[in-house]
C-alpha cells in the first residue's frame, strides 16, 4: 500500500485513467470494510493535520467516517461539528460510549493521553496517540503492555516515516550503517524543544539505526529569551546504539522556523544517503560521482501535510490495522522509546554525564 501510493493517487491512475485530481472511483480501496473513527482533542494539530488527513482519504474512496469528536472548548467543538459534518461531545467518555467508534485518535494534551487511551482500551478501542505517547515512561509501558494483552492497536504519531523519502531511504539503507547525523532546526520559543519536536528526530533514529544504548547530551540557553522558560534553547546530543554504531543530533529553537529545517544522514562502508529538508533522497555510492537524487513525483491535488507530511499514510496503516490487514510501522513501543531518548537527554543535560537507557 505505503510503496505503491504514499496514501496519495498513483501515477498510474492519475494518467492511464485521466484522473490527474485522484478522485476517480478505486474499486480496491473502497472494498475495504467500513471503519469508524473518532477524535479526542481538536486543538491545532487536529483541524490542521490529522481531521485534514481523514477527508481526504475519504476524498480518494478510503472507507472510514469521522464519527464524533471531543474538546471542551464550545467555540472549536461547534466549528469542527460545523465544517466536517461530524457530532462534536464537551464529554469524551459520553462520546465513547454513545459512538462506539472502532478507533479513536487521541490529540489531547500530553499528560492527558494516558488516562484517555485507557479508557479506549476498557471499551475495545483501538487508538493512534500523538507524540509523545505521554510523559511518564511508567504509564506508557503500560499503555503498551495492556494493548498487547487485549489484542488491540495502540500507535503514536510518527508521520515521517510515512513521508516519501524517509521511507524510500528505508529500503536504500547501507547494510549496517555506521553513523548517523540528524538536525532539526524547529525554531520556536514557545514549545518543548525536545519533545514538540526533536521527538520525531529521535524516532527517525531508531527507525534507521535500531535501539540506542546510551546518551550524552549538552545544551547551552544562548539568549536571554523564551517564552515559557526552558532551560536550554540548543541542544547536541551523542548517541550509542546496541549494534555498535554511533549517531549524533542538533537542535535549535532559536533558528528560524522557515523551511528548511532538518536534515538527516546515514553512512555506511564507502557508501552513504541523505534526505534533505524531508523533501529529496540523496545517495552517494561512488567515489567519482555523480551523486543520485530523488523526489517524488507531486500529484496535482499534493496537500504537503496531509500527504507528502506522512498524515494520510499513518492513518490509513491505522484503519488497516484496525481491520487486521497490515501491522503497525509505528506502534506504541516505538513510541515509548522515543520518549525514553527526551527523558535520558533531558537527564544527560541535568547531571552532566553519559546516561545508559534501560528498556528492554
Amino acid at each position: 500500500m505505503l510503496e505503491d501510493t504514499y496514501a496519495h493517487s498513483p501515477l498510474h491512475k492519475m494518467f492511464d485513467n485521466a484522473d490527474v485530481y485522484g478522485i476517480g472511483y478505486d474499486e480496491k480501496r473502497a472494498s475495504r470494510m467500513p471503519v469508524r473513527l473518532a477524535v479526542i482533542g481538536c486543538g491545532g494539530v487536529a483541524q490542521s493535520k490529522h481531521i485534514p488527513a481523514i477527508m481526504r482519504l475519504k476524498t480518494i474512496w478510503e472507507p472510514i467516517d469521522l464519527v464524533s469528536v471531543s474538546i471542551r472548548n464550545q467555540q472549536q467543538g461547534k466549528k469542527v461539528e460545523s465544517i466536517y459534518q461530524t457530532v462534536w461531545y464537551s464529554d469524551y467518555r459520553k462520546m465513547l460510549d454513545d459512538k462506539k467508534p472502532d478507533g479513536v485518535l487521541v490529540l489531547g494534551p500530553d499528560d492527558k493521553h494516558y488516562e484517555f487511551t485507557m479508557e479506549c482500551f476498557q471499551r475495545g478501542i483501538h487508538v493512534l496517540v500523538e507524540k509523545p505517547i505521554t510523559r511518564d515512561l511508567r504509564q506508557a509501558q503500560h499503555m503498551c503492555e495492556t494493548a498487547d494483552k487485549l489484542g488491540l492497536t495502540l500507535m503514536t504519531v510518527s508521520n515521517k516515516r510515512y513521508s516519501p523519502p524517509y521511507f524510500r531511504a528505508k529500503k536504500l539503507l547501507p547494510e549496517r550503517p555506521a553513523a548517523f547525523l540528524g538536525k532539526f532546526n524547529l525554531g520556536y520559543d514557545y514549545v518543548d524543544i525536545l519533545e514538540s519536536g526533536t521527538i520525531h528526530m529521535f524516532d527517525l533514529v531508531r527507525y534507521f539505526m535500531g535501539d540506542v544504548k546510551a546518551v550524552s547530551a549538552i545544551a547551552t540557553h544562548h539568549y536571554d529569551f523564551n517564552q515559557c522558560n526552558y532551560s536550554f534553547d540548543n541542544a547536541c546530543i551523542n548517541l550509542e546504539f546496541k549494534s555498535g554504531s554511533i549517531g549524533n543530533i542538533f537542535t535549535s529553537s532559536t533558528a528560524l522556523s522557515l523551511k528548511p529545517w532538518e536534515r538527516v544522514e546515514i553512512y555506511g562502508e564507502k557508501n552513504w544517503i541523505a534526505v534533505e529538508d524531508q523533501h529529496t533522497l540523496i545517495v552517494n555510492d561512488s567515489e567519482v560521482g555523480p551523486s543520485k537524487t530523488w523526489s517524488p513525483v507531486f500529484p496535482n491535488t499534493l496537500i504537503f501535510d496531509e500527504e507528502f507530511g506522512g498524515f494520510m499514510g499513518l492513518i490509513e496503516n491505522f484503519v488497516q490495522c484496525i481491520r487486521g490487514k497490515e501491522k503497525p510501522l509505528s506502534s506504541g513501543w516505538d513510541g515509548l522509546k522515543a520518549y525514553e531518548l527526551v527523558v535520558a537527554t533531558h537527564q544527560s543535560i541535568q547531571e552532566k554525564k553519559r546516561i545508559e537507557l534501560t528498556l528492554e
